[in-house]
């Protein structure tokens, strides 16, 4: 058994956890302030919950399904965190005339194209924008992962000078430019 599979996931209060056997997987749906998220997981690994915690355990000693262990576990215990405190994605964009603007609950972004780009809103993800800096927040991590790479995708930075829309933490691996003779 791996290390992080082991651990007991801690309900905190204000959360509902609700496990159902829906005979070929379980369907875990978890409510919180945050709002609801559901997932199906495969039976490889069995979930149960006692008292405030979830415990997966597993029948098989074999990789796939130490894998399995811990990769459920963690993907119980994001839900967990995503309707209780959520998770956030920042993005920072440089360059001249470039633009992010609330659009309804969507984005209206402007980035050197000939064009405005308009970014539906999607369900469950949150906006905020102040200067150069949009903050994504959602209680779902892999939505709002997603999201995000879906709006650096638009224009990713450019090595030479920086501009384009990038992660906040993320470093950009700078070129030298054209050598003069």
């Amino acid at each position: 058994m791996g290390r992080i599979g082991k651990a007991p996931i801690g309900i905190p209060q204000g959360v509902n956890l609700d496990i159902q056997d829906t005979g070929l997987v379980y369907k875990i749906v978890v409510k919180g302030p945050k709002g609801s998220l559901t997932q199906d997981f495969r039976k490889d690994v069995k979930i149960e919950k006692k008292d405030s915690s979830v415990v997966l355990t597993i029948e098989k000693e074999e990789k796939p399904y130490t894998a399995l262990h811990g990769t459920y576990r963690v993907l119980i215990n994001n839900m967990v965190h995503g309707v209780t405190t959520g998770f956030t994605k920042t993005l920072t964009w440089e360059g001249v005339g470039y633009r992010m603007q609330p659009k309804g609950k969507g984005l209206n972004i402007q980035m050197g194209f000939s064009h405005d780009v308009d970014f539906p809103a999607v369900e469950g993800i949150a906006f905020k924008l102040d200067n150069n800096v949009l903050i994504i927040e959602g209680a779902d991590k892999q939505q709002v992962g997603q999201v995000a790479a879906n709006i650096r995708a638009i224009r990713g930075p450019e090595p030479y000078k920086g501009k384009g829309i990038r992660y906040s933490d993320e470093v950009i691996a700078r070129k030298a430019g054209k050598a003069a003779k």
